[in-house]
């Protein structure tokens, strides 16, 4: 079986030339041809025309038994990079700032060295690629899944791991039931009608109007939504206004709403709508509201959250899984578990100090994390498919 330090060198090199090269959501073509080039090279048979960009490899076992999938997300953002980084994206407006391009790589790495043990392989082991993971709220999964990828190959659990730049490189992230949160998204169209600055008694200033609107979202949380069930409203556009001496007649906001429980999900859009269209009226304005549903929450089974603790307490030391709380951040591999149990866990990956926040255009990523997403999610996928030998076949 080939060593993880044999190949950890080819995979650094991979996840730098997909850093070089970002695309983003439905336009994966050369990241999807890169990745089926090194699947042909390593050996293992593979599909296409999920989602677009989507593969979906699988890789038989010798002894039978259970099917476990595994999956990499394949999408940049529209983002230019800022860093200094000698490999960074030469694409203005497009980088990898998610670290898409380590899990690419590291779920090759993944796939290379099962398909050098199949012997020893319990059952099946599917590695998806799924692209459009950040273009919510429609993503990649959903489509994956019309399109049929897990028609033939139907898993039993599913996994997914996704770097971490709040833990140190040697911990991992995971906890039972939700880790990741809904990430619903909204925009608000303020209607006024407008004039000379001097004459506001003859305007309804829709910038005024907007800044009431802006205002009062945030007491929904405050004053609304219980303390112990997390809630986040973040208004993070407003475009309006001409010049300076002229009155708004327009102003445009675009935010997002993150929760954890689908009850305050519920509650909150309600409350979101009453309170803008409750404003907006007191301010002799009209409002077009469009509400995006987006991803709902990631929530971890169970066992399978237990079954990555012990896994990594065996491979790192207990001292790998500390308490973690869990994100408002979206992710669309909860579409995933919607159907199917598993678990969706952080690998630890900061640089230490300087360190800068997913989607930040000066995020990196310390690649030695890579070593250690690799190692864990192949012992993962080793022991998921022992735990349910003979359950499944």
């Amino acid at each position: 079986m080939k060593n993880i330090d044999n190949i950890l060198s080819d995979l650094i090199a991979f996840r730098r030339d997909l850093h070089r090269f970002p695309e983003l959501s439905g336009e994966e073509y050369e990241t999807s041809k890169k990745i089926q080039q090194k699947l042909d090279e390593y050996g293992i048979p593979y599909q296409t025309g999920f989602a677009g960009t989507g593969v979906l490899a699988i890789i038989e076992g010798d002894q039978p038994g259970a099917t476990v999938g595994l999956r990499a997300d394949i999408d940049a953002l529209p983002i230019t990079e800022k860093t200094d980084e000698p490999f960074r994206s030469t694409i203005d407006g497009k980088m990898h700032a998610c670290g898409h391009d380590a899990h690419t790589a590291m779920l090759l790495g993944v796939g290379r060295l099962l398909m050098a043990d199949k012997a020893n392989i319990k059952g099946k082991v599917l590695l998806i690629f799924q692209p459009a993971e950040e273009d919510s709220p429609v993503g990649g999964s959903a489509q994956m899944m019309a399109d049929g990828v897990f028609a033939e190959h139907e898993p039993d659990v599913l996994v997914a791991q996704h770097v971490w730049p709040n833990l140190p490189v040697g911990q991992f992230g995971v906890l039972a039931g939700p880790i990741m949160g809904n990430s619903d998204r909204f925009q608000i169209k303020v209607q006024g009608s407008g004039g000379h600055a001097s004459m506001p008694h003859d305007t309804v200033d829709a910038l005024a109007a907007a800044n009431q609107i802006y205002t009062a979202l945030q007491t929904i949380v405050s004053r609304n939504a219980n303390p112990f069930d997390p809630a986040v409203i973040t208004v993070g556009k407003m475009e309006g206004g001409y010049r300076y001496n002229v009155i708004a007649d327009e102003v445009n906001m675009e935010g997002t709403i993150r929760t954890q429980s689908n009850d305050m999900k519920k509650k909150i859009k309600q409350r979101f709508h009453e309170v803008v269209n409750g404003v907006a009226q007191s301010m002799n304005t009209s409002v077009e509201i469009t509400y995006y549903d987006g991803y709902p929450a990631t929530v971890n089974t169970e066992q399978w959250a237990n079954r990555v603790k012990q896994t990594a307490a065996q491979m790192f030391g207990e001292d790998s899984v500390p308490v973690v709380t869990p994100s408002l951040g979206g992710e669309d591999f909860g579409r995933f578990l919607l159907k199917y149990p598993g678990v969706y866990y952080w690998l630890g990956s900061s640089i230490g100090e300087g360190q800068k926040p997913l989607h930040d255009p000066f995020f990196k990523l310390n690649e030695a994390a890579l070593k250690n997403g690799v190692m864990m999610m192949k012992q993962v996928a080793l022991d998921i498919l022992n735990d349910l030998k003979g359950t499944s076949v």
